[in-house]
């Protein structure tokens, strides 16, 4: 069913919306790369990114509840798997998972003026799913962040969902839990798809949820039991859809 189109949150996204949330970005971009560069990617590879994602979450409209932040410690590291259901999901987890984290995301991503290289400079990874050779060595590299004490963010999906029904897990996350045994965080987001779904130049006014849901044990997690580790995942995260 096509979204009916108020013409007033047209008008307000136009003419208020975009243009703040253009400036917010361009000015959250340079102070990433100008602060992590002179001081490190470990506060400011994260909290201009957390501000920002709240603003632009606001200016949309867009309210956020969060359920399960008790279920994780803030200083430890993790492997958080999340399901994606729109552009949207990452202002929601930018902005409301407290947790110094890095993402492994896209490398066309690399390509966006300003962004491209904010991300760079926060220390994120790219994957370039094109080459498995590069590939291999993204993966390795976020092994690297984890051992050093980070957490890692990755959507094992892929790309965004078409039909707002979540997709089958690629294995790449779940090689790095069965190469380090760090905790698996599945989170579950909710009405991103709704707020704005693919093809949508707009954001629906509304409200998004993201559901922490509690560690799942890696220790006697391996390459050779490792699809029914991702079965078990991918059930906790489409339980709560």
């Amino acid at each position: 069913m096509k979204r009916r189109i108020n013409p007033f949150v047209v008008i307000y996204l136009l003419i208020v919306f975009l243009p703040l949330a253009i400036i917010a970005t361009a000015l959250t971009a340079i102070i990433t790369i100008i602060m992590s560069t002179l001081f490190g990617d470990h506060k400011w590879g994260y909290y201009p990114a957390m501000v920002w994602s709240r603003v632009i979450c606001a200016l949309g409209l867009v309210r956020v509840r969060i359920v399960g932040e008790e279920n994780y410690d803030p200083k430890q590291s993790y492997i958080f798997i999340a399901n994606h259901q729109s552009i949207l999901d990452i202002f929601l987890i930018y902005g409301w998972l407290d947790s110094r984290f890095k993402w492994i995301m896209k490398q066309e991503i690399r390509k966006i003026p300003l962004v491209g290289k904010a991300c760079e400079a926060a220390g994120h990874i790219f994957i370039d799913r094109s080459n498995a050779l590069k590939a291999k060595h993204s993966i390795e590299k976020a092994e690297e962040r984890l051992r050093n004490g980070s957490s890692v963010v990755i959507f094992p999906e892929g790309s965004r969902t078409r039909t707002g029904v979540i997709g089958k897990f690629k294995r790449g996350a779940f090689s790095i839990a069965a190469d380090l045994h760090l905790p698996v965080v599945p989170i579950t987001i909710r009405g991103a798809f709704d707020a704005l779904p693919p093809r949508s130049v707009y954001i629906k006014p509304g409200k998004m949820e993201m559901v922490i849901h509690k560690p799942i044990d890696t220790t006697h997690l391996t390459h050779d039991n490792l699809n029914e580790f991702i079965a078990q995942t991918h059930e906790i995260i489409a339980h709560e859809l």
